[in-house]
């Protein structure tokens, strides 16, 4: 049977993420006085990153609510212990900036203008909905999707089965009916394959090779070549540059 929906991550997917969050926190390093005296901007950054993963993974294994570990990150970054409202008032600050940087990878909006007509379209998030639809309003592609569902509300996340076959669920859909596309080859990748959807990997970067690419999904570099994977009808796409 042909895939009938495509079901879509959106941080790193969609939304490029990781370039809003490096360029937020450097201008707000640098703007605010946060460096410490021999502490250059790229140290700082990295800092971050390892905060941001340690506490989002977390969250993902329900150990902490979403709050929590916004506060927990901004805690294991500085270093230091904070009230709940001192923490929220530092990442208020940072979010200003973050926000400011918000855009859309530049192969998103052919993807999706190519498969409107061919494909119902879903979002699937490992955060919660106060914050993606937000996310997918700024952006201008909120509309784009008819059913937006984040692990907040769920009560579970990827890459546990229950998430993506609630997707399916909202949409009305077999798993084997529905693509999943997201940007992590665990979380998404072969958590969307073993769930039973097609799982499509876009591994933009191309950082992931040999044995640490995972079994299960298709590998992608750009949304260009996802129609031609969907078998869509549409002078879009590209042949994979993953062979």
């Amino acid at each position: 049977m042909s895939i009938r929906a495509v079901v879509w991550d959106v941080d790193d997917t969609l939304f490029d993420y990781s370039g809003a969050d490096r360029a937020a926190m450097r201008e707000y390093l640098v703007v605010e006085g946060l460096l410490d005296q021999d502490e250059a901007v790229p140290e700082a950054l990295e800092r971050w990153r390892v905060a941001t993963e340690v506490n989002w993974a977390r969250f993902s294994a329900g150990e902490v609510s979403f709050e929590g570990q916004r506060r927990d990150r901004v805690r294991l970054f500085l270093e230091r212990e904070l009230t709940d409202d001192e923490a929220d008032d530092w990442f208020r600050r940072y979010k200003a900036y973050y926000e400011a940087a918000w855009a859309l990878f530049p192969d998103v909006m052919p993807a999706l203008d190519a498969l409107a007509a061919s494909h119902r379209h879903a979002v699937l998030s490992n955060s919660s909905i106060h914050v993606q639809d937000r996310k997918l309003r700024a952006l201008g592609v909120h509309d784009r999707f008819e059913v937006i569902l984040c692990a907040a509300e769920l009560g579970v996340s990827k890459p546990e089965a229950g998430a993506f076959l609630a997707a399916c669920e909202a949409l009305d859909l077999a798993p084997h009916e529905v693509a999943y596309v997201g940007d992590h080859p665990e979380i998404d990748g072969r958590g969307a394959a073993d769930a039973g959807l097609l799982s499509v990997w876009i591994d933009r970067l191309g950082v992931h090779t040999g044995d640490g690419a995972p079994t299960g999904p298709r590998r992608i570099a750009s949304l260009a070549e996802l129609p031609a994977i969907l078998g869509a009808d549409t002078r879009f796409g590209a042949p994979s540059t993953f062979r």
